[in-house]
């Protein structure tokens, strides 16, 4: 089964969305791995959009502190757009973050 892609159209849609995402349990962790962000981001993306961007990049782990943001970049049909992630809330080992996708493609 292929995922689908968000065509580029797509993306001027997403400008200046912010979109809660769910808790991501970190244990005892200190920070939200790279690969739980990124997961996190697609997997929100693609149920807001209905389409599976053809990647979301992160630089690192988000530290599980309230304010802590880093900004992913999404990648779909030949074009990229920045994503912020910003850490909502932390609570018994759960991190809630919120995703805001620039208002312009780069």
């Amino acid at each position: 089964m292929s995922a689908r892609r968000i065509r580029p159209a797509a993306l001027l849609l997403l400008p200046v969305a912010t979109l809660a995402l769910a808790g991501c349990s970190i244990g005892g962790a200190s920070a939200v791995s790279q690969a739980d962000v990124e997961q996190q981001v697609t997997d929100t993306l693609t149920q807001q959009v209905g389409q599976a961007p053809d990647s979301v990049d992160c630089p690192g782990d988000l530290p599980a502190e309230v304010g802590a943001s880093l900004t992913c970049v999404l990648s779909a049909g030949g074009q990229t757009i920045d994503v912020a992630v910003t850490v909502t809330g932390v609570e018994d080992g759960t991190v809630s973050f919120d995703v805001q996708v620039a208002d312009a493609v780069n």
